[in-house]
């Protein structure tokens, strides 16, 4: 029998790398074992600190897949996040907390709800079958849910995704704030990467409307640190823009403590960036006091002002 292979989106983050273990997990579990835990890029070091805390090898590094191979999607629906081919594959389920982007031919098992993290979702479907998630897989949904909710600071957090991580924190023995910021702090750390890989650890296209876009985001302890950085950054980012015909690279520097974001901004439709947060950009930057969520605070903000 043919394998199934899971993936999260490209460029990688912890809930992507996760649930794509986690699904393996729940698959076997409900009976399918001919399931392959799999990831479309390399690992950011937050989620090496997360595997390496927990002592578990990462998924499977794919680029494409056969044609008409059955996949199971998590924590991303977007063709364009997806497997180079997916087109041409069969997708069995999807399991994500994104905006829907595409449509099949014929019908799947589709799991989507408004929440945090899709960590939160796959909790959900454990116990909607009977089912207790081990110490092992429990450590990885918390450590998802704890990245993708900011430690449950930002406004994408649900009281779902609340109670997720006080059971799951139970299951997994761990203190979680004391473990979360560890977690946390250890992805910030940008010292060994490239300007190019700064640029694409989590950029994600996101067209505003006619606004041919990407925005990448960055977390730090330090926003000054990265700022160091910034005519390096400006020349990268202006380098993609040129490459991928972009009308605007928004960067969002991240600050995980006080819960702002620094961004840096590109393009010939910068000014979208200045309508939608009433702000004025100076030397191509501005302070988004508050700003920590690309999906809920710069998606829907910058396509209703597009």
């Amino acid at each position: 029998m043919s394998k199934t292979y899971i993936f999260g989106h490209k460029s990688p983050d912890t809930d992507s790398i996760t649930s794509s273990l986690v699904m393996c997990d729940l698959e076997n579990k409900l009976g399918n074992a001919d399931v392959v835990s799999c990831r479309l890029g390399n690992l950011n070091k937050e989620t090496e600190f997360v595997l390496d805390y927990f002592d578990i090898e990462a998924p499977q590094l794919i680029e494409s897949i056969e044609d008409d191979a059955e996949v199971i999607l998590v924590d991303h629906n977007s063709p364009s996040e997806s497997v180079d081919n997916i087109e041409n594959a069969k997708i069995l389920k999807l399991v994500d907390h994104h905006k829907i982007a595409f449509e099949t031919s014929y019908p799947l098992f589709i799991r989507t709800e408004p929440v945090g993290c899709t960590e939160t979702i796959l909790f959900k479907l454990y116990k909607e079958n009977g089912l207790t998630p081990d110490k092992t897989i429990a450590s990885l949904m918390l450590s998802a849910i704890i990245s993708d909710t900011l430690l449950l600071k930002s406004p994408t957090t649900t009281e779902d995704d609340k109670q997720a991580v006080k059971e799951l924190a139970e299951i997994a023995q761990i203190d979680y704030e004391e473990y979360g910021l560890e977690m946390l702090k250890a992805g910030t750390d940008l010292s060994s990467f490239s300007i190019e890989e700064i640029l694409s650890l989590d950029a994600k296209q996101i067209d505003f409307k006619d606004v041919r876009s990407i925005v990448n985001q960055v977390n730090t302890a330090d926003i000054d640190d990265v700022m160091t950085m910034k005519d390096d950054l400006e020349a990268g980012m202006n380098k993609i823009i040129e490459d991928e015909n972009l009308d605007l690279f928004m960067l969002l520097i991240t600050d995980i403590v006080n819960s702002n974001s620094q961004v840096i901004a590109l393009g010939k439709d910068v000014c979208l960036v200045e309508k939608a947060y009433g702000v004025k950009l100076e030397d191509n930057t501005v302070l988004l006091e508050g700003v920590v969520s690309r999906k809920k605070q710069v998606v829907p903000i910058m396509t209703e002002n597009a």
